[in-house]
């Protein structure tokens, strides 16, 4: 007699407790991948500080003409075993992200109705493309704000930086701008949610606008126009992107276009119309 394993069905109504164990059971996995490519940050960890992170510290030591070894130096027994726990969390969290944004959707998933809960491998995808390519831009904007982080120190300081600063500083910025271009899903997660809807964000772009670039400018630490036009940018864009996405959301639903239905006459508009108009010749 062979025992087979089945899957416990989701039910219909889940009740308080029910959400709780179904979040239990989410973290569990979602741990669980983190350590798996934690893992694999710790394999890694040196060719990614030979190949990755160092070299915009190199380039920066270059350019201005700072004649020392492109080096780290630690300060304490156990800072160097710090920061490899430390990057290698952050490399678990970039390479278990798919698990993750999984785990999310069907956290939500009984939220939505069965045409939208079709979308989870979209949904995956998108995220996780966005999420890459905020850390990649994130890195490739890296050495221009180290330059100017250096440079405005003075003439008279000699950058001599640690793993765990720099190191630090590298993926905060990276797990930064990936977050931040993770912005438009949760825009379209609220709408799907009905928590807003695309008027309101239509109406409220203004304030959209001054604060995106003010958490632009508080995620990136250089304060250089250039690095905070490179996150700030595609954020708006993806902000306006979110509110297409949502009038397309409404009219899946409703089965009219939104801004067709907004400026519909009604049946007394257009009577009032038509005498106003009078007969034409």
């Amino acid at each position: 007699m062979r025992l087979r394993w089945r899957r416990r069905p989701r039910p219909e109504v889940m009740g308080f407790w029910d959400h709780v164990a179904e979040l239990r059971n989410r973290l569990i996995w979602s741990i669980v991948a983190i350590g798996l490519g934690m893992v694999v940050g710790l394999i890694v960890y040196d060719w990614l500080l030979r190949e990755v992170f160092l070299p915009p510290y190199c380039n920066v030591l270059e350019a201005q003409e700072i004649n020392r070894p492109c080096s780290l130096v630690i300060t304490a027994p156990l800072e160097g075993f710090r920061t490899r726990i430390k990057v290698s969390a952050y490399l678990g969290a970039v390479l278990a992200m798919p698990v993750l944004l999984w785990h999310l959707w069907r956290f939500i998933t009984p939220a939505l109705d069965r045409r939208e809960k079709r979308w989870a491998i979209p949904f995956v995808i998108a995220g996780f493309v966005l999420f890459s390519a905020g850390a990649v831009l994130a890195y490739f904007t890296f050495e221009r704000a180290l330059d100017f982080l250096i440079a405005v120190s003075g003439d008279a300081v000699d950058p001599l930086l640690g793993p765990g600063a720099y190191l630090g500083l590298v993926t905060f910025m990276m797990l930064a701008f990936g977050i931040g271009f993770e912005f438009p899903i949760v825009l379209i997660f609220a709408q799907l949610a009905g928590i807003v809807e695309p008027r309101q964000l239509n109406r409220a772009r203004r304030y959209a606008i001054v604060g995106i670039v003010a958490g632009a400018a508080i995620i990136t630490p250089s304060g250089d126009p250039i690095t905070l036009a490179a996150l700030s940018v595609p954020l708006y864009v993806f902000y306006e992107l979110s509110i297409l996405a949502g009038y397309l959301i409404l009219r899946r639903r409703s089965g009219e276009a939104p801004l067709r239905r907004r400026f519909r006459r009604s049946p007394e508009e257009s009577d009032q119309g038509a005498a106003a108009s009078g007969p034409t010749s």
